[in-house]
């Protein structure tokens, strides 16, 4: 018999976060004064607000 499908969330997110992944939303990596970009690795000054090598934005909070 199958089931319905579960709407409460990302089922891909379920199955991360139930092996010790972390799901949440993702923001900057940061090192000494510079931030890193954790879609591609792009090293950036601190003031920046979008990666200027893929583009990425952190998530609007």
């Amino acid at each position: 018999m199958a089931t319905a499908p579960n709407t409460d969330g990302d089922p891909f997110d379920e199955f991360l976060s139930a092996r010790g992944h972390e799901t949440g939303p993702t923001d900057w990596e940061e090192s000494y004064n510079k931030k890193q970009c954790p879609e591609c690795g792009g090293v950036h000054d601190a003031d920046a607000s979008e990666c200027s090598v893929c583009g990425w934005r952190p998530a609007a909070q």
